[in-house]
């Protein structure tokens, strides 16, 4: 990819999952034996060309005005090198752990529901959300999940960035909006972070989510998620207003995660 002339940046930008969701398919459908090559040519060639929306969330800084929830949301994340979210050695150094609590029915689109009005409850949904709508694997099944998981005022399914990851996985794959059979997405959610709350009914929290995708051969990446949530009658759904700064995708478990302040999720 072409280097844009004269632009200066400043620290590392941050890759968006769409950008991390195509790199992961180029490298799914390359020989197995040029595959780690290939990422990180692919993380380097990305990552000349920033995406513009991701580099303004993390520049953006809370500002006199704001209201704690935009501030809260606005406020910069740590950021990591781009190939941190390929697979790396495991940290000697313990991460801590969040507790979250386990789903206790199913709700519209397939989501599991029925988590507490916590922060890790919050945290708890949005894993859900994410896992649910990645694995079907199609832009129908993305769409069909934020409509029914996001407050007006949120994102949509022309907005969310995770329909934007699918639009990229699928035609880096070549495939069309409807998938295919050979296409498998497993999604595990690893770690987590609360970046705060505000009262009871909003946080922020972030994923930091494993994929494993197949497309004729099988490749691995970390991509970290963090979304407003906020508790409309009985659950949390995705909250009014622009997603959050972005949080540093990191492979789970590495020093950088545990740097970045990501910690272990373990559901009781």
């Amino acid at each position: 990819m072409r280097r844009r002339p004269d632009v200066q940046r400043s620290g590392t930008p941050e890759w968006s999952p769409a950008r991390l969701l195509a790199a992961l398919v180029i490298s799914a459908v390359v020989a197995l034996a040029v595959l780690a090559g290939l990422v990180l040519a692919v993380v380097r060639g990305l990552t000349e060309q920033p995406d513009e929306r991701d580099s303004a969330r993390q520049a953006a800084a809370p500002s006199p005005g704001m209201s704690r929830q935009d501030a809260l949301a606005a406020a910069p994340m740590p950021t990591a090198d781009p190939d941190e979210a390929l697979p790396g050695p495991v940290s000697r150094q313990a991460a801590g752990v969040l507790q979250l609590p386990r789903a206790t029915g199913v709700g519209p689109a397939d989501v599991p529901t029925g988590f507490p009005r916590t922060p890790e409850g919050s945290l708890a949904q949005l894993a859900a959300i994410n896992v649910t709508a990645m694995q079907t694997g199609s832009m129908d099944g993305v769409r069909r999940v934020i409509s029914e998981w996001a407050a007006p005022g949120g994102p949509t399914p022309e907005t969310w960035s995770g329909v934007e990851g699918m639009a990229s996985l699928l035609s880096s794959a070549g495939l069309s909006g409807a998938g295919s059979p050979q296409l498998a997405i497993v999604v595990r959610p690893v770690m987590g972070l609360i970046k705060g709350t505000v009262g009871e009914d909003f946080s922020v929290v972030c994923g930091n989510l494993e994929f494993t995708v197949t497309v004729e051969q099988t490749s691995r990446i970390a991509i970290a998620d963090c979304q407003r949530m906020a508790w409309v009658g009985d659950r949390w759904v995705i909250g009014p207003g622009e997603e959050p700064a972005p949080a540093p995708s990191v492979w789970p478990g590495t020093e950088a995660a545990i740097a970045a302040g990501w910690r272990d999720l373990r559901h009781v």
